[in-house]
């Protein structure tokens, strides 16, 4: 038989004699548990020492850590820069399940049971190629909702609320991305400046669901019923068909750099669970201060641990893993693909079937590893972003300024819109892929056709902060406008980046209110604004519903034309399952040529894309991009078994009901300046690929 593994069962487990807690620490001399009433958290009931075992691990048996029990570790050892041991210091559990704070500015951990009645809500498995995720902020997204009751406004009930979920269904979505629910704090530097940390990425506990998301009543109740609001907004979301996938923050901690406030790991064992050097500095690849030591199996067990209690008892959907490439590297602080963590989270059972979203960048040496995942986790594709970005905004800009012909040619824009097979190996297809064209972190897509600088003063940095870098096209006028043109071609290139998006092969990612044209006013770091600026506005303005029921057809196309969502990719001469057989033409219904590939003047593409069905009937459509701010006239394309074309899209009118939408093969069609056109291609069965 196997021998037992010492770090299982870590944190407290409820037993008939008592709550059995279990810490890991393989520096300490001595660890004390410190049992309060809940009434009172500065006060000890109970105080009892730990037993150190095999592994490192400490353990006791107390009859007073009961549910609802608060407490805290104390942990002694030799006081060293790296090793800085403080006995008297209270610190967290790493595996507690509940926090809450004590009078003196520490915190306390609290015994919650994660029990609860899921009924016949189940996960609704979407597959990869249906799946829409809609980044959101807790808060953020129902803050200033008018449906949804005020006491539950910016609550875990107020996005289980029906109608949020209405309006999540309605607009064609089918998972939603939650930025960090983990417990986390602001910085001390923010609070000093009266800010906080909105975003969230400054986890204090990787097992306790952040309290401040509740609703008051659930507050007040406490850690228990903060867990069942979550666990609820969960069912609700799985009945209605709705996925809820975390974006979890493992790469460091709220800890900070050796200067900052030592609240758990830190203090109870700091080489073990950080890359920390003999002089008590941090190797930091996170820029946060401190970096998770992710070659440790100690830190590893933590991180897969958390991952397994998300996955069994809050019943989520999947991970975004925030700076991932900082949880695949070694001993050496070198990433490797074939890390154990990253192997680990793959083959565990408890993960099996969930979607897992590597952020694929940290910024320490070596720190860009796009594409370089392993299959099974799908990535944020950055390429995808900046030339999406570049083709629409500052191609454009630049045209402008050079007197109508941009400095790159469409050849680039189609390999992503294709599926960026040059970024990802064919064994992982499209689908490992996640476009996007903003995020949390960066503009939102109003603010990218809006302005052309940062607009930062209210981050209290003097605008240094958040990147210059932000590819964006005020279209002649920074900020705010009334001119009519300028307004025009701004909500045409939002519709031009949203079709791009929703049209284009990979998974797709929207961010709360792009729908329908949410501003930050130039706020393009906008992690430590928790105001109206950063809220959803769910009062709307013409244009702005116009442009969320763009959104709702291009989300209702996608989900209705599998030839826009390949599984794989295919392979020139043969006929690959669930992939797409594509035709590229140019603007003269030709084969395009390496000329029409690369010229700048040439920025206009036919691509004609036929599903090979698997599951799905077959499916072929005809997608028209045109780059330039000029008129173009295109020739529909001649192909085997295409009869006919029929509209469905056209990034120049928010509706185009009324226009022309039946032509056939061959027929001359004038596009408008920087358009897309999206057509279902008639035919018949038997002209299948």
């Amino acid at each position: 038989m196997p021998a037992p593994d010492p770090l299982q069962n870590l944190g407290v487990t409820l037993t008939p004699r008592g709550g059995h807690l279990r810490v890991a620490s393989a520096t300490a001399t001595g660890i004390e548990l410190r049992v309060y009433d809940a009434a009172d958290p500065a006060t000890p009931v109970h105080t009892t020492a730990l037993k150190k075992a095999a592994g490192g691990v400490w353990g006791v048996v107390c009859r007073e850590l009961a549910p609802g029990a608060l407490y805290s570790l104390h942990a002694d050892g030799e006081a060293s820069p790296r090793t800085p041991f403080d006995p008297e210091r209270p610190l967290l559990d790493p595996y507690a399940r509940g926090i809450v704070p004590a009078p003196d500015g520490s915190w306390r951990g609290v015994v919650v049971e994660g029990g609860f009645d899921w009924g016949q809500a189940h996960r609704p498995g979407i597959p990869l190629d249906k799946t829409v995720i809609y980044e959101a902020h807790v808060k953020g997204l129902t803050k200033l909702h008018p449906d949804v009751p005020e006491e539950l406004r910016g609550t875990y009930a107020g996005l289980a609320h029906e109608a949020t979920i209405g309006y999540l269904q309605d607009l064609g979505v089918t998972s939603i991305e939650l930025l960090p629910i983990h417990h986390h704090v602001s910085e001390d530097r923010l609070l000093k400046m009266g800010l906080t940390n909105y975003w969230g990425y400054n986890t204090l506990g990787f097992f306790a669901p952040h309290p401040g998301y509740a609703s008051a009543a659930a507050q007040a109740e406490g850690p228990a019923a903060v867990l069942r609001e979550l666990q609820g907004m969960v069912k609700l979301l799985h009945e209605a068909g709705l996925e809820v996938i975390l974006d979890v923050v493992y790469n460091h901690t709220a800890e900070e750099g050796p200067g900052g406030p030592t609240s758990s790991l830190r203090g109870l064992d700091n080489p073990t669970y950080y890359r920390v050097q003999d002089d008590g500095s941090y190797i930091d690849v996170t820029g946060c201060g401190n970096t998770v030591d992710a070659s440790n199996p100690v830190a590893q067990r933590l991180i897969l641990d958390s991952l397994r209690y998300w996955a069994d008892v809050v019943k989520v959907d999947g991970f975004r893993f925030d700076l991932m490439a900082t949880l695949g590297r070694d001993e050496r602080v070198e990433f490797q693909r074939d890390h154990p963590l990253l192997r680990a989270i793959l083959d565990d059972p408890s993960l099996a079937g969930l979607k897992l979203i590597a952020e694929p960048w940290d910024v320490g040496m070596g720190g860009w590893q796009v594409g370089n995942f392993p299959t099974g986790y799908s990535e944020w594709n950055d390429g995808y972003r900046d030339r999406m970005r570049n083709f629409w905004l500052r191609d454009v800009a630049d045209a402008r300024a050079a007197g109508g012909v941009p400095s790159e040619g469409i050849g680039s824009l189609a390999r992503r819109l294709a599926g960026s097979n040059h970024v990802f190996a064919v064994e992982r297809g499209p689908l490992a892929s996640i476009n996007f064209i903003t995020a949390h972190d960066g503009f939102t897509a109003y603010d990218l056709v809006s302005y052309d600088q940062k607009h930062n003063l209210g981050n209290g940095e003097a605008n240094r902060d958040g990147t210059d870098d932000n590819k964006s096209f005020n279209h002649g006028h920074e900020g705010p406008s009334d001119d009519p043109v300028v307004l025009a071609d701004r909500r045409r290139a939002i519709r031009n980046l949203m079709g791009t998006l929703l049209l284009s092969a990979g998974v797709a990612m929207i961010v709360a209110g792009d729908e329908a044209g949410r501003t930050q006013r130039g706020n393009n770091n906008a992690y430590c604004i928790d105001s109206e600026l950063t809220w959803v506005n769910w009062q709307r303005k013409d244009w702005q519903l116009e442009l969320l029921e763009v959104t709702r057809t291009l989300l209702r196309l996608r989900r209705e034309s599998p030839a826009l969502r390949p599984v794989r990719y295919g392979r020139w001469g043969e006929t690959t399952p669930s992939a797409t057989q594509m035709d590229w033409y140019n603007k003269d219904g030709v084969a395009m040529s390496e000329a029409d590939w690369d010229s700048p003047a040439e920025r206009t593409l036919q691509y004609l894309a036929a599903s090979t069905p698997e599951i799905e009937d077959f499916d072929r459509i005809l997608l028209v991009v045109h780059g330039l701010e000029t008129e173009v006239t295109v020739t529909l394309p001649e192909h085997a078994g295409v009869t006919g074309y029929t509209l469905l899209w056209d990034s120049t009118h928010d509706d185009i009901t009324g226009l022309a939408g039946d032509f056939v093969p061959g027929q001359d069609l004038t596009l408008g300046p920087t358009s897309m056109l999206l057509f279902r291609a008639e035919g018949t069965a038997g002209d299948e690929p």
